[in-house]
This record gives structure tokens, sequence and C-alpha cells, in this order.
């Protein structure tokens, strides 16, 4: 069992027994069960961090455009290789200088762009609008230009365009010139309006880049403040300015204005190029040139004949609900349709209401004394550094309570006379965390290609619903899932358990057993995403353990123990100094810190990233190294 915490309604995840009573799904039908808040709760959710975003009008186009893309896109960009190099100080400046010059033929197509949208645009006001917008760009391409001369180059011929830099301006191109969803161009348009409609595509395509760019000037930008002598801050000053912040806003209000005229299809399509326009922001961020070996994708950073295992716990880390309180929900109900139907002879006699108050009392029991046995296993005094051998005997206590609790729900019979496809169908029904599903399926497409594992160790009583829930999603290939069953007369619940995995010590000795099984063949770098007390072990004898929600009793106890919590980004940048300057080390099991991210898509963003291409050997780390200082003379003058 796991902690209860808030009553929640369950219709919409389990089978009906009888579709026409539909009194079984009321509120009042409803257990003591689990529900948590999203990963984001603990963290500022990616569309909302930058509190610029907030000022533009709540429910505007622009706002919901980019919370709809910053849940996934904001986080592939982020966690780049080249971003990450860049935030870290250790970027080659030959990198850095090749992206200059692919950002400056970007710009040369923005600006041509801003032009064109302006041809279009009707309105007196909106024209002087994207008039100063497109001076911005003019300015910042002219400085990246003197840069580079500065340099010697000439980026419009030394260095070409690359692929991911001319889809992108071939795609604003397109747009600005009316070719979108089968249009026949801003040249042959009729009527005023069908070419303001031009510009507010074009301006739809156009936002997305402004508003990263503010998103990334801030969240990168923290890593100043650590580092005074950052090589790279005027990059990171440029982006994170007020000035560039007001262009940012400034083009979501002109969004938002444009798009008040248009129909609902309209709006699709400017939401579609939207989300096109991040997707190839993040393929430009992807396609910068590196040589030196970088943290991310760690699919790309370990040694490619090494192993690469994900586990993952399942109730509230992968799921909204708790699956328990989907389990004694479907024994209520499937109590209640035996009855109704007068074949009640395989079930005891037991009321329905009298089996859902026994059920209540169990969970209200178990909230009660789980609070009780937290507060016994914390040390009086909080440890300096992770204490491991004292937190292992600590949750010796929270384990034998949870096989206590698990043998009271046997012994009550609630368990008993749940039908397997009803089962199965809750599994199917069965909601996950969002971007857990893609999480898994792009882990999955790249399991053999990267040599990886992915191995589920769960709590629940009956793995068939973890295999169900899985399955639906097209996520079941390669899954290897540690749980529970139940025992089956039939396709009946005795309500019986064959327990395998109910506590936190069952839990670290299968992570362990799995864990040697593989380093016996190979060697193997292991990642563990957990959310409760109940991971902490796993999260710790992980390589590297992600912490997704916002467990308040994990946080507890782990601190208490002399576990530190911080967030991946931050961890990654400081990782990837440490790679810079040679250290070892980098990710080690036990090291007492947990990293904690704010979406399954971060995890995503950071384990697989956009491809997994050859990293580059260790030998080019010699040739990779600038120091500091020559770095920072060299672009003294961005």
């Amino acid at each position: 069992m796991r902690l209860l915490r808030l009553r929640l309604p369950l219709p919409a995840l389990l089978p009906s027994p009888n579709p026409t009573t539909k009194s079984f799904f009321s509120l009042s039908s409803c257990w003591p069960g689990v529900t948590r808040t999203s990963p984001t709760s603990h963290h500022k959710q990616m569309s909302t961090t930058s509190s610029s975003a907030a000022a533009v009008a709540e429910g505007s186009a622009a706002r919901r455009f980019w919370i709809a893309a910053s849940s996934r896109e904001a986080a592939f960009a982020t966690y780049t290789p080249f971003l990450l190099s860049l935030a870290a100080g250790s970027l080659r400046l030959d990198s850095f200088r090749h992206y200059l010059a692919q950002d400056a033929h970007f710009l040369h197509a923005f600006a041509r762009a801003y032009e064109m949208a302006e041809e279009c645009a009707d309105d007196d006001d909106d024209k002087a609008t994207i008039s100063a917008l497109r001076k911005a760009i003019v300015r910042e391409l002219n400085l990246h230009s003197s840069v580079l001369q500065e340099w010697g180059v000439d980026p419009t011929k030394e260095i070409p365009p690359s692929p991911a830099t001319t889809k992108y301006t071939d795609f604003l191109l397109a747009t600005a010139a009316g070719k979108v969803d089968g249009g026949k161009g801003s040249d042959k348009m009729a009527t005023p309006f069908e070419k303001t409609k031009i510009a507010a595509y074009t301006v739809g395509a156009m936002t997305p880049c402004m508003r990263l760019y503010a998103y990334l000037g801030k969240e990168l930008g923290v890593f100043l403040k650590q580092d005074e002598n950052h090589p790279y801050k005027k990059w990171f000053d440029t982006y994170a300015a007020t000035d560039f912040e007001s262009n940012a806003l400034q083009i979501e209000e002109l969004l938002d204005k444009l798009s008040v005229s248009l129909t609902g299809e309209e709006l699709e399509i400017i939401g579609k190029l939207y989300q096109q326009a991040m997707r190839l922001e993040v393929e430009f961020f992807s396609a910068q040139t590196l040589e030196e070996p970088v943290v991310a994708p760690l699919s790309r950073y370990r040694d490619p004949k090494d192993k690469l295992v994900i586990f993952s716990d399942f109730d509230l880390t992968c799921t909204v609900v708790d699956s328990s309180a989907i389990l004694a929900e479907i024994a209520i109900l499937s109590h209640q349709k035996a009855s109704q139907s007068g074949s009640d002879n395989v079930l005891d006699r037991t009321k329905s209401a009298d089996l859902r108050n026994s059920w209540n009392m169990l969970s209200n029991q178990y909230m009660e004394e789980h609070e009780q046995c937290i507060q016994k296993l914390l040390p009086p005094e909080e440890a300096k550094s992770v204490d491991y051998d004292q937190l292992y005997k600590g949750l010796e206590v929270l384990s034998e309570f949870e096989r206590q609790a698990n043998s009271r729900v046997i012994d009550s019979g609630v368990l008993r006379g749940m039908n397997l496809d009803d089962i199965r169908k809750a599994g199917e029904r069965l909601i996950l965390q969002d971007g857990c599903r893609n999480f898994f399926k792009k882990i999955g497409e790249t399991r053999e290609k990267v040599n990886l594992d992915i191995h589920i160790l769960s709590y629940c009583w009956c793995a068939e619903l973890i295999r169900s829930a899985f399955s639906s999603v097209g996520c079941l290939d390669g899954v290897n899932i540690h749980s529970n069953e139940f025992t089956f007369e039939g396709s009946v619940s005795t309500g019986h358990i064959n327990r395998k995995i109910e506590s936190p010590l069952d839990k670290v000795e299968k992570f362990k057993i799995i864990k040697s099984d593989l380093d016996s063949i190979t060697p193997s770098l292991s990642v563990y995403i957990g959310d409760s007390v109940g991971d902490l072990l796993c999260l710790l004898e992980a390589d590297v353990g992600i912490v997704v929600g916002s467990s308040t009793t994990l946080r507890r106890v782990g601190k208490q123990f002399g576990v530190s919590f911080a967030p991946l980004l931050p961890g990654l940048v400081e990782k990837q100094r440490r790679l810079w300057k040679q250290e070892a080390s980098i990710f080690k099991a036990r090291s007492g810190v947990l990293h904690t991210v704010s979406s399954w898509s971060e995890s995503l963003a950071w384990i697989r990233g956009m491809n997994t291409g050859a990293r580059p050997s260790m030998e080019m780390m010699a040739c990779a190294r600038r120091t500091r200082t020559e770095l920072q003379v060299m672009i003294s003058g961005l």
C-alpha cells in the first residue's frame, strides 16, 4: 500500500460493471484514495518559469501555444549538448563560432519573414510593431556579423547553413509567403483579410523563437551567478535582458491581436505552426557541432559498450492514481455487479456498503500508522552527509509496517472476487503522468540501438494491471515488470497476493540483483526514477537518482539522513564542468545527491535527447579544452 492522501473519483479509470448504473461511479462511491499533484508542482512549470509569459493576458493564444509547446520542446532545447556546454562555460570556441554563423543565416531569414509579415499586415499599428521587431533582429544580426568578422570569418561565405538551419529558414519563409496548409501564396491573396491571416500565421511561426530565447536566457543565466568570469556571459546577458524580454512580449501581444478575428480552424493552424517552429528550434540547437564529451544525452555520454539501465517505480511515479485505490474499487464494484445479477454465490454475501466501509477503515488506519512509522524511523539529528546504513535500518521499520498493512488487506477479503478482464480494462484506462507514455515509448524505440534495459519495480498488488497500462499505450515491449501478483481461481481473484515486492527493502534487494546480474556480463550505468520514501534506497543505489513529484515526506526523510535534493539542470551543468576538467566519477552510486525534475519530458530530454548519434571519443578532450582566459579574450567583443 501507499500513503493515502485525497479523496479521488475513479469513474474514468474503471470498467463499468453495469453501464446503466451511474450511481456506481458517484462521488460517494470513491474511497479515500491517492492522487498527487503533477511532477511540476514542486518546480514551476517550464511554461511559467519565465514571469514574462505570465504577463501575457490569461487565456491569450500566445500563452496557450507556449504552455503546450514548452512542456516538452523547451526541455529538449535546454538539455541539448550545445546549451549544456555553453552554460558550463566548457564549449569550444570553434563550436560557438559555428553556432554564431548558423544563427546569422537564420536571422537573415527571420528579418526577411518580418518584412513579409509587415507587407501582409493591414493595421498601421501592427505594421509599426513588426517594423520595430525587425529592426531589433537586424541589430542582433549586425552584432553577430561584427564578432565573426573580428575573427576573420564571413558567415555568409565561409560557413554555409547546415541542413537543420536550412530546414528552419525554409519553413519560416514558406509560412511568410502564405504556403500554409495548401495556401495559394500571399501574392495571390485577393482581400486584405486574407493577407492579414498570413501575417498572423507568420507571427505565429516566429513567436516561439523569441519566447524560447527569453526563457533560455533566464533559465541558463542563473549559472553566471556561480561564475563571475563565465566566458559566454554576454550571450546570456543578451537574452536575459529586459529589452529582449520586452520584444518577446511585444510579438506575443501582436500574435494575440492578429488572432482575434480568426476562426477556430485557423487558430489550430497557428498552433501547429507554433509547435513546428519549436521542434525546429530544438533541431537547430541539437545540430550544433561539438567535439568535446558532454553529459547529455546520457545515452550518448556513457561508453557504448556499457549497458544503460532505466529503473522506475510505478504508482504515482508513472500514474496519477495509486493502483491500490483502483483494485479495491474494482473489487467493491464486482461485488455490486454480482449481487445485482443474483450470482453472488461466488462472493461473500457481505453487503457492498460493508465492503466499502472495511476498505475505508483499512485506508484510514494505514494513513495514521504510516505517519507514526515515519516519525519513529527519523533520527533525532540531521546527518551532515548521507548515512546509507542508518537509513537502511530505519526503513526496516517501514518495511515491516508495509508487510503488516498488506496482511490486513488480504485477511479482510476485500480483494476477493475480481475478474481478470476487469483488471486489464482498468489498466488500459489508467491515466499516466504527463510525458510518461512518451518517455517509455521513445526510450523503448532506442532500446536495442543504445544497449538499454528498462525495469519497473513496484509495490502494486497486481502486475497484470501494470502490463495492461503499458500495453494500452504501446510501451510494453522491452519493459521488465517486477511486482506482486494476485492469485486466481480461473479468472477470478482469490483475495490472496503472491507477495514479491512490498517494501523499500524488497525493492532495493531486487534492484541490486538485477544490477549485479547485468554487471557480471558488462558494465552498466543505472538510473532510477521514483517519487516516494519507498524508492529512497533505490534512488541512492543508482548511479543517477531522479525524483519526480512533490512528496514532502520523501524530502523530510531524505534530508534527515543526509540526502540532498537538487534540480537536474544545475546538477548536469556542474557535472559538465567537472567533465571538462577531466574529473573522474561524474556519476556515482550513493553520492547522497538526488536530482529533481519538473516533468517526464525533462528526464527524456536528458537521457535520450533528440537523437543518439555517435559520441565523441575521450581522446578529443585534450583538443577540446581551452583555458577560460583564452575564451574570454576571444569573445570579448560579443
